[in-house]
């Protein structure tokens, strides 16, 4: 399995934590931060990538703030996941075979891709479309299930607090 960034945490609890907005309400960057424990300046950089990305929306100002850029059935954890780490493939083949010490002289068994490359991005496309098939619905669905609720009163009451 490929390693993902810690941004790609915070990213899928910002996200997460937007879905719960009512849809007229923004949620400032340093509320997000303070959520989940983060620095700021480190959050804001990934809150600018989703933003980028068309994950989440930025409204600018005094009482801006963040909010989903679509439904939570809309945005994929593979959005978020490209969004923070990139969508470069995690395996990069540099056909090391070619510099082997009883390596082909014949051009030609070079011709066709690296038959490890090949299964690397295979497997790498399974785990995208695993990705792909899931939403932040599903993440707000998994939560209703497995969040205490003193913490999800907790969490409601922070966002009735600083919402705008």
């Amino acid at each position: 399995m490929r390693k993902m960034s810690d941004g790609v945490e915070a990213a899928l609890h910002c996200a997460l934590v937007l879905s719960g907005l009512p849809e007229d309400k923004v949620l400032a960057g340093k509320h997000l931060a303070e959520l989940h424990g983060v620095s700021e300046s480190y959050l804001l950089k990934h809150l600018r990538a989703l933003t980028a990305a068309d994950v989440i929306i930025a409204i600018p100002g005094p009482r801006g703030g963040y909010r989903l850029a679509h439904i939570p059935q809309q945005i994929t954890l593979l959005d978020i996941v490209e969004a923070i780490d990139g969508k470069e493939p995690a395996f990069i083949c540099r056909e090391i075979r070619r510099r082997a010490p009883g390596k082909s002289q014949d051009p030609c068994n070079y011709k066709r891709d690296c038959f490890i490359k090949s299964r690397m991005l295979a497997a790498e496309q399974l785990w995208r479309n695993a990705l792909r098939s899931q939403t932040v619905a599903d993440l707000m669905q998994d939560g209703e299930q497995q969040i205490s609720p003193s913490s999800k009163l907790l969490v409601s009451d922070y966002l009735s607090l600083h919402a705008r």
